[in-house]
């Protein structure tokens, strides 16, 4: 199992428009094989991922879907500070 965590620090003005992006990208992922969990939170302008697969090629798959690097490009404009991706293992 393979554990990502990907933070978004949204420009107040853009927070929406981020969240409507952001939803979509979750419906689109949840849609995929080896997509185990991928979970979206929100602390104000702040939205986290969480997410969980199954395994490296399925996420190598993930990573290359149009939608995902559609959103990457897009979203670019609308964070104050870069994306910030964390690939985790469980400890406990």
């Amino acid at each position: 199992m393979i554990s990502i965590t990907a933070i978004f620090n949204s420009k107040a003005e853009h927070a929406e428009k981020l969240q409507d992006m952001l939803n979509h990208l979750v419906t689109e992922t949840r849609k995929e094989t080896a997509c185990v969990r991928y979970d979206l939170h929100q602390s104000e302008n702040v939205f986290i991922l969480w997410e969980e697969w199954q395994d490296q090629p399925g996420l190598d798959l993930h990573n290359n879907q149009s939608y995902l690097l559609d959103f990457i490009a897009q979203s670019e404009a609308l964070v104050s500070t870069p994306i910030q991706v964390y690939k985790t293992t469980q400890i406990l």
